[in-house]
Parts: structure tokens; sequence; C-alpha cells
């Protein structure tokens, strides 16, 4: 109960958020946290892993429904809720066809790598609520981070920073010096009381008129009319490409009609991210414009620093303008002089109902849909299996599947957007002590008692508080050892996590291409491993059995070349084999017999039964002989049907390495040079 209600405390203003990065009404992401944790923790198999609204998601979400309809807009929202339902019914048919097992091409290196990476992804996200400052997120995170470190120098929040660090000491002691205690919840609540007692929020709502800067004002003008024909041409655009898709149905998608269409949607998409980029620039100038309170008439008026008249100041506090992600709302501007708080939440549940469902929509949606599902299940089963590592839990890849594609659906009919398996909450949730699914019903009950008597009460929760309780709890995931142990075990492991660890820093917050790159070099190394896989010479070692000649240095047989083929013989690595046998018996002019230890040949397919018979036809021909050593049954069992077998000869397969010497040897060094051979049989 403790973890769920931990995590509902945090998953709270982070699913409002996440909402707007979907381009949804905030409340619309307190939607989507209430069913899908509680029917995502039932139907799924971590115990930890906690689902809800996620940045990664939301953006997905966003950049799929935004070529279809203005951002913001009814047509926006009903096709964000259409496009969870989608998702949820694509993960739930993967799961019930058992088809999650395509999560065990993410291999160990991978999950450590992104673990770690996406913790300080986390952890950095985290930094403008820390130093009370506010800039939009770039393309990369990388470049957030930069920029929010760089508005800190230049106007950090003090009051919000020393509640920030003073609240994450507070959280950390408690955790190394009180475990027991549920320091999360304690320390949230004793910074709320602070946060309502002291005033930390100081807002206001004012009107355009009451300011009087000139330049201020015009900077609000200018941006709000920006905004107005980035809608503008945004609707313009979703018009167009609606008349593409009907142009290419009648003429063809190559026509002079739809070609000209698409080109002035091409276009139009073009102004429209230079307007984007200049509402950006603007917005970061208004937010960064200082205001001073002046009381005339009974009424404050506001200043820019520095140009209000000689009169004496009524309130010492600096003003900044709140920006918002839209237009701003000139009869309703917020101005804020203190930390940032959590603020007004909607009350009330949302009801129930299937979304509206058009098959043309549908069919426009699908193909986003398909990626979300896959690279929202990437994600939650990457977190799954970073909680699992450190529980030692075994995880059911379909079930997973099935609980992300239920908790869809839930949330779909319940008026909620894709939601997936979140890091953060999943990291608090561990960290807050959850040892079994109950915790995301608490937590899904949680936000719906919220929604419904526990609004006001969270009015004054600060935000750096949750900032630092979302930093404390993954830094606890960072684990450079990890690295460490990879890189003694396999250096290619060790490789693949680096990769993996700067791929997803360097693509973020698109984490899926950086689990993706990880996946892709595991994959192709594995490929390239098999493509080559050991060969070695055998040779007699002086305790009597027989090992790499070339690393013990050992004395090999002139007319008896002992070969070792460590690995399946399959369409990859066919050449391999061949080339390298008949490297190794070129330099041996005098060799009669080559024997093969086949003990690691698990798999002959067909191009490898080929190449074997390739092999004994050129050998034989040359004047020698052939024999095996130690293959599995079902290899042989393939030899036997097709012919193969017969055509060696049943008399040149051997259980062991002795038993093939001693067959061989005798015909073998008759009439031979060589005084004593090395490889004298024991047996």
């Amino acid at each position: 109960m403790v973890a769920g209600v931990t995590v509902a405390l945090v998953l709270i203003p982070q699913s409002m958020a996440n909402a707007q990065l979907a381009g949804l009404p905030p409340y619309y992401g307190l939607y989507s946290a209430f069913l899908p944790p509680m029917i995502g923790a039932i139907f799924g198999s971590s115990r930890q892993l906690a689902t809800g609204p996620v940045a990664v998601v939301s953006l997905l979400s966003a950049a799929a429904i935004e070529q279809f309809a203005p951002i913001g807009s009814e047509t926006f929202i009903a096709y964000s809720i259409l496009l969870a339902l989608i998702v949820g019914f694509i993960q739930l048919v993967l799961g019930m066809l058992r088809l999650g097992v395509l999560v065990n091409f993410i291999a160990h290196p991978v999950v450590v790598g992104f673990t770690n990476s996406a913790a300080i992804i986390i952890a950095t996200s985290q930094l403008s609520k820390v130093f009370g400052v506010y800039e939009d997120k770039a393309e990369h995170h990388y470049r957030t981070v930069f920029n929010v470190l760089w508005s800190a120098l230049e106007s950090a929040h003090l009051p919000t920073l020393l509640m920030s660090l003073s609240a994450f000491l507070a959280m950390f002691l408690l955790k190394r010096f009180a475990p027991r205690l549920p320091g999360v919840l304690i320390v949230v609540t004793l910074a709320t009381l602070v946060s309502w007692t002291s005033g930390y929020e100081k807002s206001r709502t004012i009107k355009l008129s009451d300011i009087q800067s000139s330049e201020a004002v015009g900077s609000i003008m200018d941006y709000n009319a920006n905004m107005e024909a980035v809608a503008e041409m945004s609707a313009e655009k979703t018009a167009i490409v609606a008349r593409v898709r009907e142009m290419s149905e009648k003429t063809g998608r190559d026509s002079y009609e739809a070609l000209a269409l698409k080109f002035k949607a091409d276009r139009l998409e073009i102004l429209i991210e230079e307007a984007k980029e200049n509402s950006r620039a603007m917005k970061k100038q208004i937010s960064r414009s200082p205001l001073w309170a002046v009381e005339e008439g009974g009424r404050f008026l506001y200043y820019k620093k520095g140009e209000p008249p000689e009169k004496r100041y009524s309130d010492r506090h600096i003003w900044r303008i709140k920006t918002v992600a839209g237009a701003l709302d000139e009869d309703a501007l917020t101005l804020t002089g203190g930390g940032a708080v959590l603020g007004d939440v909607p009350a009330g549940l949302p009801g129930i109902a299937m979304p509206r469902m058009r098959l043309d929509v549908v069919l426009a949606l699908f193909p986003q849909a398909l990626i979300i599902s896959l690279m929202g299940f990437m994600e939650s089963i990457s977190i799954a299996k970073a909680m699992a590592a450190k529980t030692g839990q075994r995880l059911d890849p379909n079930r997973e599947l099935i609980g992300q594609g239920m908790a869809n659906i839930a949330g779909a009919v319940n008026d909620g957007y894709t939601v997936s398996g979140s890091f953060s909450s999943s990291a608090v949730n561990f960290q807050a002590g959850a040892r079994t699914p109950v915790a995301g019903v608490f937590t899904g009950l949680m936000v719906g008692l919220t929604l419904i008597f526990l609004t006001p009460a969270l009015y004054n929760v600060p935000q750096g508080v949750l900032a630092a309780v979302v930093m404390l709890a993954v830094v606890g995931l960072v684990n450079v050892k990890g690295f460490l142990h990879l890189w003694k075990a396999q250096k290619y492991d060790g490789v693949t996590a680096a990769i993996t660890f700067l791929g997803t820093l360097a693509f973020a917050p698109h984490l899926d291409k950086g689990i993706m790159a990880g996946v892709v070099f595991s994959l192709g190394h594995y490929l390239y491993r098999h493509m080559r896989p050991r060969v070695v010479m055998l040779a007699r070692h002086p305790d009597g059995t027989l090992r790499d000649a070339k690393l013990y240095n050992l004395a090999r047989c002139r007319h008896i070349a002992l070969i070792e083929y460590d690995g399946s013989l399959f369409f990859a690595n066919t050449s391999y084999l061949e080339d390298q046998v008949l490297d190794r018996i070129s330099a041996k002019p005098e060799l009669r017999h080559v024997i093969i230890f086949g003990e690691g040949i698990n798999e002959l397919d067909a191009s490898g039964e080929e190449t074997v018979a390739v092999l004994v036809e050129r050998l034989r021909g040359r004047g020698m002989d052939i024999s095996f050593v130690g293959l599995k049954e079902q290899v042989v069992e393939t030899l036997q049907r097709t012919g193969l077998y017969q055509k060696i000869g049943p008399e040149r397969f051997f259980r062991s390495g002795d038993e093939a010497l001693c067959a061989v040897h005798g015909a073998v060094h008759e009439n031979s040079s060589e005084r004593r051979c090395p490889l004298i049989c024991t047996g």
C-alpha cells in the first residue's frame, strides 16, 4: 500500500506532464493513470512494473495523430484514445499468439546498458524542476539538459533548489538509517506542509492590461499571433493530407493532382516547423522577462525590472510569466514568484465508453499503432527485466504482452491514451518496497480517490520535491559494476552494453533507438561469431589428453591432422569450415588422414551437409581419408537420411579421439619415416 501510494504521488504530476507531451489536456494523463496501473499489474507477470503514461510513448502518440488532426482539437483527442485501443488489441493478440519470445532478442548486456542510460535520462529530466527553471524540450535530451543548466546559471530559483536538495538529502538519510520507515511519504508530506504554510508558490493571475511593459506585451501578442498561425497552417495541412489520400485513390499516387497537393502539404510542414521554432524562441524570451509589481490605485501593475516609475515598491518579488504549451490567455495570465507546485487537479472520474471506430481511421492509424505496440512493449519488458534481475523473479513475456494490451484497452474505454511500463514509476515502486502486483492496484485506486476526493490536498506539493523522489529512485539503478562484470566475462558483451548505453543517451527521448542499436549489435555479433566458429589443431599433451597444439606449443604428427570444430554447421559458416580445413592441411605435405572433432556441432543443415560431402570428396581425391569424432545423434541422423553416412563409411565415425587414433594410426604410419609419432595411442 505504501509503495502504491508513493507511486501515485509521483505518477499524478508525471501523467499530467506526459499528457501534454501527447498533445492532450493534462487531466487525460490522470485518466490514463487510473485503470491501466491496476489492469497491467493484475494481468502482467512483473511484480514491480508500474504501467502508466510515459514520455516516449506520449511523443510517439502525438507524432502519430498530428498528421491527421490539429493538436488539442476534439478530433485529436478522439484519435489518441482510439490509438490506445488499437495498440491494446495488437499487444493482446501478440501475447495470445505467444510472440513474446521476440523479447529474447534483448540480451542481458542490452538491459544493463539501457537501465543505466535510462536512469541518467530520467534523473537529468528532473533538473528543470530542481532548479526552478523552464525550458522547452529540444530534439535531443542532451540538448535539453544543456539548455536547462544554462538557464539555471542565469535564473535558478534558490528556494526551489533548497527545497529539492533538502528533500533528496532527507529521503536518502531515512533510506540509509531508517529503511523501515516510509521515507518518501514522510518527506513529501512535510514538504507539502512547509509549502502550504510558507506561501511557497506565490502565484497570481492577471490580465494583459496589467502589464505596463510594452516589450513584454508585444512579445505576448506576437507569440499568440504566431501560435494562431501555427494552428491555422496545421488545420490547412490536415485538410490537404485528407485530399491527398482521396486524390491518390481516384487518380493514383503519382498523378499530377496528388503530387501537387503533396508538395503543398510538404511546404506547409516546413512553414509550420519554422513557426514552431519562432514560438519556442518567443516563449523563452517571455518566461525570462522579470517583472516588478507596483501598487497603483488599489491594484498591482507590472513593469519590466528596471523600468517602473519612481514609486516605492509594494512587492519585493521578481515575477515571471508562466508559459504553457499553447497560446497564452490574455485575460488570465499566470505569474509566478515562487516555487512550482502541483496545482489544480480536475475532480471526478471519467466515464466508460468504447471509442468511436471508423475503418478508414483504424487502417490509417494501424502502422503507427504497430510501431508503438512493439516499442512500448520493448521498453516495458526491458524495465521489467531490470527489476527482475534484482529480485530474481522469472518473467513471462507473453503474459506481459497481454497485461500491457489489457491495460491499454482498459485505458481507452476510460478516456485514456496509450500507456506503457514506466521506468521512473517502476523505480519508485521498487525502491518503495513493492513486492507484489497489489502495489499497482493501490496506485490505480489512489489515483481514483485523488480524482474524486483529494485534489485540493495535492495542490501545494512542490514539484521540486517530486523531482527529488524520482531522482533518488533512479540513481540506485546506475550500476557501473555491471559494465565491468560484462567486460570481464566477454569483451563483446561489454561493448554491447556500452553501445546501448551511449545510443540511448544520444537518441533520447527516443529510447527505443538505443535499445534497437544494442539489439542489432548483439544479434550481428552473435551471427558473426557463428560465422567464424573456433577451429583449432589438436595434439597430445604430456598429461595424455588432446589439447590445442598452438596454445601449448605441442608437437604434431606429420601424417594425421586433428581438427576441432566448435560450432554448428549451417549455411552462414559452411565455407569457413572448408577454408580452415584446407588451409591447415595445405601446410602438411605428408598428411594422410584428417580427424575432425565435432562435439560442438549441434546442428547440420542442407548447406552444411553439402560442405561435408564436398570436403570428403576433395580429401579422398588427394589420396587422404577423413574420420569424425563425437558427432551428436541429430547430426548423424541427418547424414544417414541423406546417404552421406554410408558414403563416408560407418567405420569412420568414433566416440572418442583415442578410439579414432587407435583405429587409424597403424595404417596411416605404414612406410612412414616419422621415428616417433607424438600421437602414439594410449589405449
